[in-house]
């Protein structure tokens, strides 16, 4: 029998609801493109969860999903990073925080699990930041070989 999926579980629901597991505490304090690869933040976890983090130490990388919730409106075209020398494209061929369901998804360095704070390092989110959810990173399931990427990307290096 096949599992049933959101729509059949929820017929009459057109919102799906996330409750975050934890927030963000970092020094950063405003969204800037900054050099996010040598920041370190804390994420604190909701203890309810605290079971689920067992194990998690394990890893050296996490891939963290977060709320951008300072994000405001829509923009369906944009110029990467907001630079003019880079080509005018659709907000999903970017990472810009300015689309329908403002969700981020970064890859980290965990530092360090000391019961509920989970220290790391590269997380581009700002102070406050409402975490939905985290998972290790496996290079086997995570990793893309010989990925194709926009020519411009490469201007951004």
């Amino acid at each position: 029998m096949k599992a049933a999926g959101y729509a059949d579980r929820h017929p009459k629901s057109k919102q799906i609801i996330f409750r975050p597991i934890g927030i963000v505490h970092s020094a950063s304090r405003e969204p800037e493109n900054r050099d996010w690869d040598k920041t370190v933040s804390e994420i604190q976890i909701d203890p309810k969860w605290i079971k689920g983090l067992k194990g998690l130490e394990d890893f050296s990388h996490l891939i963290v999903l977060f709320h951008l919730s300072r994000a405001e409106g829509v923009n369906l075209l944009v110029h990467p990073r907001r630079r003019m020398d880079l080509p005018l494209v659709g907000m999903f061929a970017t990472r810009s925080p300015h689309r329908p369901n403002p969700i981020a998804m970064t890859i980290c360095r965990l530092i360090k699990r000391r019961g509920t704070r989970l220290t790391v390092k590269g997380l581009d989110a700002i102070d406050g930041t409402p975490v939905i959810d985290i998972k290790p990173y496996i290079p086997d399931n995570d990793l893309v070989k010989r990925a194709r990427v926009a020519k411009w990307i490469y201007k951004l290096r």
